[in-house]
C-alpha cells in the first residue's frame, strides 16, 4: 500500500500524545505524498480506541486486541509491527522516541533491514541525489537531527530501504486535531495471526507507574537556567520567581551535569522539548542541543552576561547582565506588582 504509518503507544486504553503528535505530522506527510495515514493501536480493552486517532486524520486503524499485549513486552509487538509491515509494505513508519519505542523501533527495522533514525527534530519530504550512482529519487523522508554532540544538524535519507523509520520525542511535533467527524476504517485483527504463542513467554507480573513531579512540557511559563546559575543555590533564585510567575523551571544539561539541578528538568535533545508562551533562559550559553528543546517558544528572554551567547541570537529579548544582579531585581519586581 505505500503508506505513512504510526505506532500509537498505549496507556491503558489512552494513546499517549507523543503518538497523537506524530499522528498530526503523519497527517501532512501524507498528504504531501498522495497516500493514506494508518495507525496501529495493540493493547489490551481497546474497544473504542479508534475514537481517539480518527479525528487526527487517520484513514485506517489496525487495532490488535489481546490479553497479553498490555502491558507492553518486546515479543508480541515486534512480530504485529514486523508481519502487519511484510503485508502492507509501508513507505513510512513513525514511533515515539520513548523507552517503548527504543525498544521496539530498532527490534523492528533490524528484522526488516530497513534502518532507522533516532530523536529527530524535524521530519520533512524531500529529493535526493546519488552522484555516484547517478540516480535522483523522489519523495524521500527527510529525518533531521542533531548529530556529533550536537555541532551539527544532520538530514539523513535511506532511498532503497523501506520503511523509512524515524523516533520523535514527545512535545517536538505539535498535537493538532484535523477533523472531529474525519471518517476512517476501523481494521480489528485476528491477533493469533500475527504473534505466536511463545511470544507471550515474558509477562509482566508487577509494574509500577510514577507520576511527574512537575509540568514542564504543558508549563505556559518556563524559567530555565544554564551552568552560569554557578550552584544548587543559584538555582533557588529561578524556583522563586517561578513561584511568582506560576511557571515551572528547567534547566540546561551543563546545569544538571553539574548537579545544579534535577535530571527530569532538562530541556533539549537529551531531555524534554517545551513550548511555551514564554521562556526565560537565564545563564544559559545556547548549544544547539538545548535550542533544539525550546526554539519554538513563544517569546524568549535571554538573562546572560555574554553579549555574543547563541542564545542571543534567537532571543526576543536579552538582558545583558550577570544573573545574581537580574534576577533579584527581576523577583522584587513581581513581588510588588503581583498584589
Amino acid at each position: 500500500m505505500n503508506n505513512v504509518f504510526v505506532y500509537c503507544e498505549m496507556e491503558g486504553n489512552r494513546v499517549a500524545d507523543v503518538s497523537l503528535e506524530l499522528l498530526t505530522k503523519g497527517r501532512k506527510l501524507a498528504s504531501q505524498l498522495g497516500c493514506q495515514l494508518e495507525a496501529i493501536c495493540a493493547g489490551t480493552g481497546l474497544d473504542g480506541v479508534e475514537k481517539q486517532v480518527l479525528p487526527f486524520g487517520v484513514d485506517r486503524v489496525h487495532v490488535f486486541d489481546a490479553p497479553g499485549l498490555f502491558p507492553y513486552t518486546s515479543l508480541p509487538h515486534t512480530s504485529i509491527l514486523v508481519n502487519l509491515f511484510k503485508a502492507e509494505q509501508p513507505q513510512i513508519c513513525l514511533m515515539g522516541a520513548t523507552v517503548i519505542g527504543r525498544d521496539l523501533g530498532p527490534r523492528v527495522s533490524s528484522a526488516l533491514t530497513s534502518g532507522l533514525t533516532a530523536d529527530c527534530t524535524q521530519l520533512e519530504i524531500g529529493s535526493h541525489e546519488d552522484k555516484k550512482a547517478g540516480k535522483t529519487y523522489e519523495n524521500l523522508l527527510y529525518q533531521i537531527r542533531p548529530a556529533f554532540g550536537g555541532n551539527i544538524v544532520a538530514t539523513i535519507v535511506n532511498p532503497e530501504h523501506r520503511p523509512q523509520m524515524a523516533t520523535v520525542r514527545e512535545g517536538v511535533m505539535k498535537k493538532e486535531i484535523l477533523d472531529e467527524n474525519y471518517q476512517g476504517e476501523v481494521i480489528r485483527q485476528d491477533v493469533a495471526k500475527f504473534v505466536p504463542e511463545t511470544d507471550y513467554v515474558v509477562k509482566v507480573i508487577d509494574r509500577h507507574v510514577e507520576k511527574a513531579k512537575h509540568n514542564l512540557k504543558g508549563a505556559p511559563i518556563v524559567v530555565a537556567g544554564g551552568y552560569g546559575m554557578g550552584s544548587r543555590e543559584g538555582f533557588d533564585m529561578l524556583f522563586e520567581l517561578a513561584k511568582e510567575l506560576h511557571a515551572e523551571v528547567g534547566a540546561s544539561r551543563a546545569a544538571v551535569d553539574a548537579g545544579y539541578c534535577d535530571h527530569d528538568r532538562q530541556i533539549g535533545q537529551t531531555g524534554v522539548t517545551v513550548h511555551p508562551k514564554l521562556y526565560i533562559a537565564c545563564g544559559i550559553s545556547g548549544q544547539i542541543q538545548h535550542i533544539a528543546g525550546m526554539q519554538d517558544a513563544g517569546i524568549i528572554i535571554s538573562v546572560n552576561s555574554d553579549p555574543n551567547a547563541p542564545i542571543n541570537t534567537i532571543a526576543d529579548y536579552v538582558i545583558n547582565g550577570t544573573v545574581e544582579e537580574v534576577i533579584p531585581k527581576m523577583i522584587k519586581y513581581y513581588k510588588k506588582n503581583s498584589k
